[in-house]
């Protein structure tokens, strides 16, 4: 089961954009849909019966997608690169994906690919669009990207290294680095990719004037067999007390992560309120007092 799993924040949309995610995609479907009961509107704002959690698979990873209202937006600071064999599929997602969207780079030949572009969707979730062969991205079709910009441009190694040191089967591959004849300082990253428990990441720096940075709106789940790996997690990556809440935090670089058991969906189906009291007035996420509320 994968330990990582990138996770979209939407404003009630989430089940609409899974479905024209997966169409897009090959080897792509839609699992399991949770759903707001009457509780869902006077927390977020969703109607009952709204999409709650939509479980992906895209190009045969997970991914999660979460209605829960306008207060968090993606932005370009973690985009998603999707690597396709096939030009008429690629041209197919592009012109679906840019409906309603912004483009970054237009679609086009660029000395990395001979058929490569950047936009945002009509909801604000930022794709990279690639021709070539999955085996240059370790056979995975859809690859996490993160930017760092503004105040954390020149920080992407340091973040490489903390991440590749915490989690278990990583390694960074390979780094291409800025030369120091444009914005960025010589030596930073131009990009990188790198390994995270398994799964193939890139990241890279820019210091070019963006005016977006890390949101909620886009987070890693990290799925935890029990409170000593909650703990380790936890205590190496949060760096905002202000942000932990609900197993969720934000580390030193600005990136958002939900340190989480994976017996979480289980106990919070438990009958009654007790588990969800419990899970909300939680930070950091105590495994034994969510088991005790769930008995």
């Amino acid at each position: 089961m994968e330990k990582i799993v990138p996770h979209l924040w939407f404003d009630g949309t989430a089940e609409e954009a899974a479905k024209l995610y997966t169409a897009l995609v090959p080897g792509s479907r839609i699992g399991t849909i949770s759903r707001y009961g009457k509780a869902g509107f006077e927390v977020h704002g969703q109607p009952e019966g709204t999409a709650m959690n939509v479980d992906i698979t895209l190009g045969g990873q997970r991914m999660l997608a979460l209605n829960a209202g306008p207060r968090f937006r993606p932005t370009p600071a973690v985009s998603y690169y999707l690597t396709f064999e096939e030009r008429d599929a690629l041209d197919h997602a592009w012109s679906e994906l840019a409906e309603g969207g912004r483009v970054h780079m237009p679609l086009d030949a660029y000395p990395w690919s001979t058929r490569y572009g950047w936009l945002d969707d009509r909801w604000g979730v930022s794709w990279q669009l690639s021709l070539g062969e999955l085996v240059q991205t370790g056979g995975q079709a859809m690859t996490p990207m993160l930017l760092f910009t503004g105040e954390k441009a020149g920080q992407a190694e340091a973040a490489l290294a903390h991440y590749t040191s915490m989690f278990p089967g990583s390694g960074i591959e390979g780094i291409l680095r800025h030369d120091g004849t444009g914005n960025d300082a010589a030596g930073s990253v131009m990009h990188a990719q790198f390994q995270l428990a398994g799964k193939t990441f890139m990241a890279g720096d820019s210091a070019l004037a963006h005016a977006f940075t890390f949101t909620e709106a886009n987070s890693f789940l990290v799925f935890c067999d029990d409170q000593a790996e909650i703990d380790h997690y936890w205590n190496g990556l949060s760096a905002v007390p202000e942000a932990e809440r609900c197993g969720w935090l934000k580390d030193r670089f600005g990136v958002s992560w939900q340190i989480i058991p994976r017996q979480l969906p289980a106990l919070l189906s438990a009958p009654g309120a007790k588990v969800m009291e419990a899970f909300m007035g939680m930070g950091k996420i105590n495994l034994s007092e969510l088991q005790r509320a769930a008995e």
